[in-house]
This record gives C-alpha cells, sequence and structure tokens, in this order.
C-alpha cells in the first residue's frame, strides 16, 4: 500500500482500526469527515491513539469538495448498515471518480435487497471509472472460507451457517437495526413484522428499495454469485433474543432490562436452481458477561465437513479485511462491485 492515498468517510470506533491500518501497511490518510460536532476539527491522529498527523477531520456536508480537490486514490465508509443510508456516501464517491469500499453490511450484495438503487450506483461508478464495494468480516468468514470449504466437498447439499457478534462494538446504528432495547411487541412490530409478508409483497419491498435485509440475506447472494448457483427462493425470519437479567448497554446509553430484546437472531433459508439449500443465521445481540463471538458453518456433502471459530475478534477482522481488499478495488473493473467477482481474500503489506 506504499503511497496508497487514502480518505476516511465517518470517524467513529471502525476507522479508529481502518486508519491504523491503513498508516501501518504504508497508506496515508489524506482527509476524514463525519457529522458528530464532538469528532470534526480533531487531528486523525488523535483518533487513532498516536501523535497528530496534520490531518483533522471536516464536516461531511464538505466531502464532495475534498474529495475533488484530494483525488484519494480510495475511500473507506464506515457509517450505517443499509445501502440506502450510505447512499450519499457511495454517491459522492462516484460522482467524484474515486474508489470506495464500505463495512455497511447490505453492501456486500446489495444486488438482492435494493437492486434499483446498487444500478444506479452502479452505472454513475461506471460513468467516472470508479469501483464502489463492500466488504468486512463476513467477506472471509462468511464466503471465502467457506466456498473454499465447498470447492474441497463432494456432493454438497446444504450450507449451514450461524455466527454471533456483540452489537455493542458496532455502534447505535446496527445496535438499533438488531432490536436491542425493544420490549417483545415493539420487537414484533418494528422488526420481525416485516417478514411476515407473501414472497410478492417482499419482492414488491425489495423493487421500492425499503427492505430492511438482516445480513445473511446479503450473505447468501454473495455465496451463490461466487459458487454459480442459481437462487430459486430465498426467505427470513427474525427473532428476539432474551436474557434474564438487566445488562447495561453503553451504546445505547440505557440498561436493557430482563424481557427486552437484547438484539435478534435471523435465519435466512435460500433455495437454488442446482439443489443446494443455504440455511444461515445471524445472532446479533449485547452480550451478557458469559457470551462471546462463535462462528460455525457445516458443510453437508462427502464428507460433511464443520469449522469452528470461537472469540474471533470481528471488529479488527473487519477492519482489516477492508483495508486488505483496498488493492483489489483500485484495480477492479468499474461500477459496483462485490468481493465475490474480485478472487480470494489476501494479505497486504
Amino acid at each position: 500500500m506504499n503511497g496508497i492515498k487514502i480518505f476516511q468517510y465517518g470517524c467513529g470506533k471502525m476507522s479508529v482500526y481502518t486508519m491504523r491500518y491503513v498508516i501501518e501497511n504504508g497508506g496515508q490518510i489524506v482527509g476524514a469527515v463525519d457529522i458528530n460536532p464532538d469528532i470534526i476539527g480533531k487531528d486523525v491522529g488523535q483518533i487513532i491513539g498516536g501523535d497528530n498527523l496534520g490531518v483533522r477531520v471536516s464536516d461531511a456536508k464538505d466531502a464532495q469538495k475534498l474529495l475533488s480537490e484530494l483525488k484519494p486514490d480510495c475511500v473507506i465508509v464506515t457509517t450505517m448498515s443499509l445501502l440506502k443510508d450510505v447512499s450519499d456516501a457511495l454517491m459522492i464517491c462516484a460522482k467524484c471518480g474515486v474508489n470506495a469500499i464500505t463495512t455497511c453490511e447490505e453492501a456486500f450484495y446489495p444486488m438482492n435487497s435494493n437492486p434499483n438503487l446498487t444500478k444506479k450506483i452502479d452505472e454513475i461508478a461506471k460513468e467516472n471509472n470508479c469501483t464502489i464495494t463492500g466488504s468486512g468480516y463476513q467477506d472471509a468468514f462468511w464466503g471465502n472460507l467457506i466456498t473454499t470449504l465447498v470447492g474441497a466437498s463432494h456432493n454438497v447439499t446444504k450450507i449451514k451457517g450461524s455466527s454471533s457478534y456483540n452489537v455493542e462494538d458496532y455502534g447505535i446504528a446496527l445496535a438499533k437495526a438488531h432490536g436491542a432495547g425493544l420490549t417483545k411487541e415493539e420487537f414484533e412490530n418494528k422488526i420481525a413484522s416485516a417478514d411476515e409478508i407473501s414472497t410478492e409483497e417482499r419482492n414488491k419491498i425489495i423493487e421500492s428499495g425499503d427492505y430492511a435485509p438482516s445480513y445473511m440475506w446479503n450473505v447468501n447472494g454473495w455465496l451463490c454469485d461466487k459458487l454459480g448457483l442459481t437462487v430459486t427462493s430465498q426467505t427470513q425470519k427474525c427473532v428476539p433474543q432474551f436474557n434474564d437479567y438487566d445488562i447495561e448497554s453503553s451504546t445505547l446509553n440505557m440498561t436493557v432490562k430482563k424481557g427486552m430484546a437484547t438484539g435478534m437472531s435471523a435465519v435466512v433459508t435460500t433455495e437454488t436452481k442446482e439443489g443446494i439449500t443455504l440455511e444461515t443465521e445471524c445472532i446479533g445481540k449485547v452480550y451478557n458477561k458469559d457470551e462471546f463471538d462463535r462462528n460455525e458453518w457445516t458443510i453437508y456433502a462427502e464428507p460433511d465437513t464443520t469449522l469452528v471459530i470461537e472469540k474471533p475478534a470481528t471488529v479488527e477482522l473487519t477492519c482489516a479485511t477492508i483495508v486488505n481488499r483496498i488493492p483489489d478495488v483500485i484495480n477492479t473493473e468499474p461500477g459496483f462491485i462485490p468481493t465475490s467477482r474480485m478472487g480470494e481474500l489476501k494479505h497486504i503489506k
């Protein structure tokens, strides 16, 4: 990454790692923006816990002007979890002809959840000769590791996965998207009810751009794209998670009381023309004192193979993946290109 110029869009929890990893890999942070008045004006070195670097965080409303002036090689967008919530940032990058990679979970494979907005960003990126993509923890641990196992298997019939993570590590937007802090009734009305619909109704919502997919919805699309599978149907069900005692949440700035949702489990089932079923679950919640991250996948085939990873450092792994993908983003064809079409994830230095 020597000499590569990076612009940081969003200077919250994730940026502490993305910016440090860029610098430690020989890249240069040339600019940064945020919407938080408590962060605007700070030196990026202060944010990552080091010496001042002479680059101060600007107001996000000035992003387009700064990108036009600074002409970075790539922008790292670490803000929200839904494509429509990061679309302004990605559109600005596309209009300025600047490559961008985001931690936005839906952006991992948004073609199956918000195709019209994805197409719009794709067209602008192609017009201005730049690449937009989404990546993160799922690129490796729900993606490339799984397709590699499938590649080592015979007569695969089912891919089953489950992954858990602490929403406290990712900020308030993600915690709220998982229903953390809601009562059972609120969860049913605001989260679960969205999936109590027919396939036709869901497709209409997807076309309108108002669908709120769980993370595995996009992961299943990515896996099918990478494996060359043809999706015939896909369903999603969100189930609230509870704890038997009160838990303090610093991210939500509240006590999640017994009987309130600590988060949710979302199960996505995908059927394919090739006869392979994908059943994947992500569990995101405010952890109690005994809980930790766990990633478990089983490939049902000859032979069955199970992969279990306990206590992965999901924040750091997400950020390292983002930084390691930057050369791929720079060297990939223009447009909104998922990492399923960028080859294997590789370590850079």
